[in-house]
C-alpha cells in the first residue's frame, strides 16, 4: 500500500485568536476536494482550543510543537500527553532543532517524549538532521542515524509504525536554504535503508518528511522524489495560499 503523504504546518511562536481563526477559515476554503494527502497545523499551545473547534467538520488534523515526558505533578510550565490529547490533537512534533538547541534537549529525552506519546496513542514527528558544519564535515548520515537510534534502542524499531520522521537540515530551517530534491531524497532513501536493516516492513510505511524552507515554489519537485512523503513547513504554513499549494503538490505528486 503506497503510503500518503503528511504536510503539516508548524506555526512556532506566531499566531493570535484571531489569527487562528482566520487561517483555519481561509485553510478549509483552500482545501475543499483536495485528497491524497494528510494535512495537519501545530499551533502554538495556547491556541489548541481555539484550533480545534475552528476545525470541527474538517479533514485538516490538529498537532501541537512538543510535549513533556511526565504525565501530572509538580512540573511548572509543562504539557503532558494526555492533556494535548483531550483538545484532540494527533501529530506532535519532538526534537525539533530548535528544542534540542535552546532547550538543551538530548537524544535520550526525545525518545522519552517518543515513547509517552506512543503510550497516549499519538503520533510523534521526530525531528532530525545535522548542522551546517556537520554537513560540510560529510556526517549528515552519522548524525540522522544517531538520532533515528536513539528511539530504536530505546523502544525498539516498531515504535516507528504509524510514525513521522521530519528530516530538517538545520542549515536550511527559516534561512531560505533548501537542500537540493536530489539532495533531500538521498537522505530520506538512507534513513528508510537504515530502519530496513532492523525492520522492512517498518521502514516501508514509516512517513519521512522533509522540512526546512519548504514552499510554495520548490514543493513539487522535493515531492516527486519516492522517499519524500510531504513537508514539515514553517513560514509558509503562516499562509494560507502557500501552504494550501503545498499540499495540492504533495497530493498530486503521489497519485
Amino acid at each position: 500500500m503506497a503510503r500518503q503523504p503528511l504536510v503539516m504546518g508548524n506555526w512556532k511562536l506566531n499566531g493570535s485568536k484571531a489569527f487562528t481563526a482566520a487561517l483555519i477559515h481561509d485553510l478549509k476554503r483552500e482545501l475543499i476536494g483536495v485528497s491524497g494527502c494528510n494535512v495537519a497545523i501545530a499551533p502554538p499551545v495556547m491556541y489548541l482550543a481555539a484550533a480545534e473547534n475552528e476545525l470541527t467538520g474538517s479533514e485538516i488534523a490538529l498537532g501541537a510543537q512538543n510535549v513533556d515526558i511526565h504525565a501530572q505533578g509538580a512540573f511548572t510550565g509543562d504539557i503532558s500527553a494526555e492533556m494535548l490529547k483531550e483538545f484532540g490533537a494527533k501529530y506532535i512534533i519532538i526534537g525539533h532543532s530548535e528544542r534540542r538547541t535552546y532547550h538543551h534537549e538530548s537524544d535520550a529525552f526525545i525518545a522519552k517524549k517518543f515513547g509517552v506519546l506512543k503510550a497516549t496513542g499519538m503520533i510523534p514527528v521526530l525531528c532530525i538532521g545535522e548542522t551546517e558544519a556537520e554537513n560540510e564535515a560529510g556526517q549528515t548520515e552519522v548524525v540522522v542515524a544517531r538520532q533515528i537510534d536513539a528511539v530504536i534502542n530505546t523502544l525498539g524499531v516498531d515504535a516507528f509504525l504509524g510514525a513521522v520522521i521530519a528530516y530538517e537540515p538545520i542549515w536550511a530551517i527559516g534561512t531560505g536554504k533548501s537542500a537540493t530534491p536530489s539532495q533531500a531524497q538521498a537522505i530520506h532513501a538512507f534513513i528508510r535503508r537504515h530502519i530496513a536493516e532492523k525492520s522492512a516492513t517498518v521502514a516501508e510505511q514509516v512517513i519521512i518528511q522533509y522540512g526546512g524552507s519548504v514552499n510554495d515554489s520548490n514543493a513539487a519537485e522535493l515531492f516527486a522524489q519516492p522517499d519524500i512523503d510531504g513537508a514539515l513547513v514553517g513560514g509558509a504554513s503562516l499562509k494560507a495560499p502557500a501552504f494550501a499549494t503545498i499540499v495540492k503538490a504533495a497530493a498530486n505528486a503521489k497519485k
